[in-house]
């Protein structure tokens, strides 16, 4: 009988931009205060890229960290994914662009699109990918740019985003399985809620468009926080059903860091103790895609997560979509 390939997590890594944008700086900008936007989304600062810092220069910054981490050179990935809204250009792909910076010659790479909880639709993609033994060593990226697509004068919605980059890679094992199990869904009913409206094929780029700022983040909070919640929760539940664990078997729980309200109502309507979720919104903002990966990053390099460590995360995001994973560190 042949024997399940596997998938093993090799590394993990991240990268965010060295400028910082802090509450007081915002309040410069636009009519808010660090005590408004803290009391409501929990975030302190975010980080920016500069102009000439594509989001593929912060995927390939957090590729090599992963490759490094994990003590592979980049000649042994054969597949490239990445998971981003804020691509370089609308084509070539993004995947494209960090292939060439890695210089990693004919392997396919491309992006996929599911917003914020586009790094755990990688995972499932990846996974499957490794599982139908067609590639061996995948290199997964979630990274975005949101700042770049921000109306400044919103305060609503400019003091939730931030720029950030994360990486794993995942590789075919016969000893290992990392990834336990991975719970996925959308409703595209609720497209119009958490959107860009312009730059697609519906709605090209003009003058107009530009002036009127419909190629900036258009969001209606309220209708986020509804769904997300339950939606979130639904997923989480999901996901350690398939894995077959409980609540206790998860050491830290990771929520797509979007807002501090949301992440507390999930963790009570799980009934998971705030000392056992890890939050980070208060140093990077939303990072969309990237949420995920740097928190779990971050969380392996301060020493939350030892090997072995059962993990679950997270997300929500524009579509809407979302999804969940349990993995094992």
């Amino acid at each position: 009988m042949k024997k399940k390939i596997g998938v093993k997590i090799s590394g993990t890594g991240s990268y965010f931009p060295k400028k910082v944008l802090t509450n007081v700086d915002l309040e410069k900008m636009v009519d808010t205060s660090d005590e408004w936007i803290s009391a409501r989304t929990g975030i302190k600062e975010r980080r920016m890229s500069e102009k000439n810092e594509p989001t593929s220069e912060l995927a390939f910054r957090a590729s090599v960290e992963a490759l490094k981490f994990a003590n592979i050179l980049p000649e042994q990935i054969d597949m490239i994914l990445v998971a981003t809204v804020t691509p370089d250009m609308l084509f070539p792909s993004t995947a494209c662009f960090l292939q060439a910076k890695l210089n990693i010659p004919s392997v396919p790479a491309f992006d996929l699109l599911a917003s914020c909880s586009g790094f755990i639709y990688g995972i499932s993609i990846a996974r499957a990918f490794i599982e139908s033994g067609l590639y061996k060593r995948i290199l997964l990226v979630g990274a975005d740019e949101l700042t770049k697509i921000t109306d400044w004068t919103d305060r609503n919605t400019c003091v939730l985003f931030g720029d950030g980059a994360g990486a794993m890679i995942l590789s075919a094992s016969y000893e290992t399985d990392n990834i336990l199990s991975v719970f996925l869904g959308a409703d595209g009913s609720y497209s119009n809620s958490l959107f860009l409206p312009a730059g697609g094929t519906s709605n090209p780029a003009t003058i107009d468009t530009v002036n009127k700022k419909l190629h900036t983040i258009k969001m209606h909070g309220k209708e986020v926080f509804r769904v997300a919640v339950p939606k979130m929760v639904l997923a989480a539940k999901k996901a350690l059903e398939f894995s077959e664990k409980t609540l206790e078997n998860i050491k830290l729980f990771i929520p797509h860091q979007a807002n501090m309200r949301i992440i507390e109502a999930v963790a009570r309507k799980m009934g998971i103790s705030m000392d056992k979720v890890f939050v980070n919104i208060h140093k990077t903002g939303n990072v969309s895609s990237a949420t995920t990966i740097t928190a779990l990053d971050e969380a392996i390099k301060i020493g939350r997560l030892q090997n072995g460590d059962i993990v679950e995360l997270v997300a929500f995001g524009g579509g809407f979509t979302w999804g969940a994973a349990v993995i094992r560190i």
